[in-house]
């Protein structure tokens, strides 16, 4: 069976993580204290790679297969998968041959085909004859845009010679671009922008082929981009994985746009408040039964007025009407807290109100 680690909750939803040809798990470590929020998150070693013995695979099916069987150990029905570069590749033989079991499938640096069958096998023949060791500088300069990580290098190092020539001959013998309609999982395909192995238009073939895929670039990052922008790939991940109620919420009340800026801008010292926002004031008040949403929005008008939090009043003035309020309906909120709340505040609330109805009946025309 392959090596693997888990982390997160016992009872979260499961998500399976693929690594890249000569990393290791390690390769997912910038995504996973996020990811292990809300998700049971599984990481496997390729064959020959960290602490999964070699075996004799040597296509992409046969190991798309032992994912099943670690899927299958594990007692997961159905999961979402993430794969880098040969991990994508097993990602989508999965949900062309498993659909059933796919929740969902994220292919990061990957392909449909991974250029001529030719390279893949004279690679494959070097390693099996001198190690792992000649590949040591050509994957720094591919993997990395800027400093090169030490440990996966020296993951690499450590890779048996048999399990990544396996990989390698996998590789050569792969191709799904006749295939890819077939994907019917909901797809994200994300590009480094900077990546030699993988570039972007091998990205944009994927998500040209797939019905529905959501294409992604990421700037400043090669063919581990998890690596080296491990905040935006995570902010891609999550966006693109499915939302908890609170974020269902969010999304329903704020827009997509909205909400999707949020997420971009989120880094690590904000991610924190991101959770706490959308697990207690979206997940836990926003979906309360007691209050349907227009008296919702009525209450945080009326209290964004009595703060004087002006910023926040614009977004929750376009989320009122997203909640069914007219214009009319707003201006008596505003109304009843010139009473309440005082008239220099009112004053300033109905500035911004106007501002951000004209707005709205702009964007509408």
């Amino acid at each position: 069976m392959l090596q693997h680690r888990l982390d997160g909750p016992e009872h979260g939803e499961p998500i399976v993580l693929g690594p890249s040809v000569g990393t290791s798990t390690r390769v997912w470590e910038p995504q996973v204290a996020e990811l292990a929020r809300r998700f049971r998150v599984i990481r496997f070693d390729l064959p020959g790679h960290g602490g999964s013995p070699s075996g004799d695979v040597s296509t992409i099916d046969g190991m798309a297969w032992l994912v099943l069987e670690l899927a299958d150990a594990l007692g997961l029905d159905a999961f979402h998968y993430a794969g880098i570069s040969i991990g994508g590749a097993i990602g989508a033989t999965l949900a062309l041959r498993h659909p059933d079991r796919v929740l969902s499938l994220a292919m990061i640096c990957s392909s449909a085909r991974f250029g001529e069958p030719g390279g893949w096998h004279e690679r494959a023949a070097l390693v099996r004859e001198q190690g792992t060791g000649p590949m040591l500088e050509l994957s720094a300069k591919r993997w990395f845009a800027g400093p090169g990580d030490q440990a996966l290098l020296d993951d690499l190092a450590a890779a048996d010679p048999a399990g990544y020539a396996a990989c390698c001959e996998a590789l050569a013998s792969y191709d799904l671009r006749a295939e890819l309609p077939g994907i019917t999982a909901p797809t994200l395909v994300l590009a480094g922008r900077d990546d030699p192995a993988t570039p972007p238009a091998h990205a944009r073939e994927l998500a040209d082929g797939i019905p529905g895929a959501m294409l992604v670039e990421i700037p400043g990052a090669a063919h581990l981009a998890g690596v080296d922008q491990p905040e935006r790939v995570t902010a891609a991940l999550l966006a693109h994985l499915p939302a908890t109620p609170g974020m269902r919420v969010r999304r329903d009340v704020l827009g997509d746009a909205h909400v999707d800026r949020a997420v971009a801008r989120t880094t690590a010292f904000t991610r924190d408040f991101q959770d706490l926002i959308t697990r207690y004031a979206w997940g836990e008040i926003w979906t309360r039964p007691g209050l349907d949403r227009r008296t919702r929005s009525c209450v945080t008008l009326t209290a964004l007025v009595a703060h004087g939090h002006l910023d926040e009043l614009a977004m929750h003035v376009r989320a009122a009407v997203r909640n069914g309020l007219t214009a009319d309906e707003i201006g008596e909120v505003l109304l009843q807290s010139a009473i309440y709340c005082g008239v220099p505040a009112a004053n300033a609330a109905f500035g911004v109100a106007q501002r951000v109805l004209t707005e709205i009946s702009g964007e509408t025309s």
